[in-house]
């Protein structure tokens, strides 16, 4: 029962020069792709597998302001707004719907938690909320689990992750841009410092620029340039049903469940607090980076040790341009669900909500998700290699605030002053990083 997403067909031609090369091509690099496209820039995104088909394809399709990290609430205001008229600016169909969001709260101390974001966020005018457990009953018919309270938003929404992204890769053609799938980029070449081409598994490709937004992958390729990415993979589990009636019709995230309604009358469920963090050799080598989040989140990570160590192990870390890559060997990244998480997730939702006792299981998927240390991404230009980009480690935030990320890091590559304040998403906030950058 894996996933199914749509593909699209390859530009055949490999250009002999673009003024930017996109390695990635989920959200963040489609839509970077096609906003410096509508500004007459020559683009191509190069992808070493199929568009879409990694975390933006696989996530729940939650498009959300409400509990934000406060450094992306401006990405996520840019991003609604540009999800409002997504569909007419890429000429297709992405099911995006405000629908609204509700986060329920177990406990006084969970609610006190949302009620104290609610404060920080109110200098934005959100119609975020916080809800007691008798409005709850109006908001949320039929749920049969007491909580002590809820924090809601209206505007939130929703969209398709399955076909978002390739109407994107459509639009993003039809202004100019050549979309090369299963065309892996080995490496960059540079002039006089500066970035002045990539080198791919089909050849050369001059160019000025170069954004990587190689989700899950960026630590991987941003290690054989010599740069310490500290990046993380976690897997997360979701479903989706056939056709249902009579669960509520918002997305809806609880401590231990989360569903929200599809655009097919199905229902995309997953348990909200439970995720596998894979044990592998890089979990030793960032330890001191991400102990203080996995503290935190102790009780929502499954350590797993499993054939992922070895498979990580075994991948080289360098490799020469002429050499084939990593990249080349696995085009993407299709991991298995863990079961038992997605059993107790719907375990528990069946529980909270009765209506959902008859629900039939359409499809069950795996995804990694790309997370950092703060779970923040980073955004910008790498200060030791002019005309070199990253925007990637958006810790399962991706899909939400990927359209403002991607016309934050357009604005950027073209030198435009930009709508959004980057300094927040800085490489350089990494301290050990910006030793290293410092000593260069």
């Amino acid at each position: 029962m894996g996933i199914t997403i749509e593909t699209i067909d390859p530009d055949a031609s490999l250009p002999k020069r673009s003024d930017v090369i996109v390695i990635g091509g989920g959200i963040i690099g489609i839509m970077t792709g096609l906003f410096l496209a509508k500004e007459g820039i020559s683009v191509t995104v190069c992808e070493k597998g199929e568009v879409g088909h990694e975390q933006s394809g696989r996530n729940w399709g939650w498009v959300r302001i409400m509990g934000r990290d406060p450094s992306e609430i401006p990405l996520g205001l840019e991003s609604m707004r540009l999800w409002s008229e997504m569909d007419k600016l890429v000429g297709g169909d992405t099911g995006f719907t405000r629908s609204g969001i509700v986060y329920v709260a177990d406990t006084p101390a969970k609610l006190a938690e949302h009620e104290a974001w609610l404060d920080h966020a109110r200098q934005y005018q959100l119609d975020s909320r916080l809800l007691n457990s008798r409005e709850i009953e109006g908001v949320l018919p039929g749920c049969k689990r007491a909580f002590a309270g809820a924090l809601f938003t209206p505007s939130d929404a929703r969209a398709e992750p399955q076909k978002a992204v390739p109407a994107m890769a459509r639009a993003l053609r039809r202004h100019g841009g050549t979309v090369l799938t299963r065309c892996a980029v080995r490496g960059i070449e540079t002039t006089a410092g500066r970035v002045s081409a990539v080198v791919t598994e089909r050849g050369t490709i001059a160019c000025s620029q170069v954004v990587l937004a190689g989700g899950a992958w960026s630590r991987l390729f941003l290690g054989n340039l010599g740069i310490d990415f500290p990046q993380l993979k976690v897997l997360g589990s979701v479903l989706r049903t056939e056709p249902l009636d009579g669960p509520p019709p918002y997305a809806v995230g609880g401590s231990d469940f989360a569903f929200r309604k599809r655009q097919d009358g199905g229902y995309t469920i997953a348990h909200r607090g439970a995720s596998t963090a894979e044990i592998v050799p890089d979990s030793f080598r960032l330890f001191g980076d991400f102990l203080p989040s996995l503290v935190k989140q102790r009780h929502e990570l499954r350590l797993h040790l499993g054939a992922r160590f070895l498979e990580e192990a075994r991948t080289p870390r360098r490799w020469a341009l002429d050499e084939v890559t990593p990249f080349e060997r696995m085009r993407v990244l299709d991991p298995a669900p863990a079961s038992n998480i997605l059993n107790e997730g719907q375990a528990n939702l069946i529980k909270a909500f009765p209506a959902f006792a008859g629900l039939k299981i359409a499809q069950a998927w795996g995804g990694f998700v790309d997370a950092m240390p703060d779970a923040v991404p980073v955004i910008g230009e790498v200060p030791r290699l002019p005309g070199f980009f990253i925007a990637s480690g958006f810790s399962g935030h991706g899909f939400g605030i990927g359209p403002g990320a991607a016309r934050l890091i357009a604005d950027l590559v073209r030198g435009a002053r930009p709508l959004i304040d980057a300094r927040p998403f800085r490489l350089e906030r990494f301290a050990r990083l910006e030793r290293t950058t410092r000593a260069e």
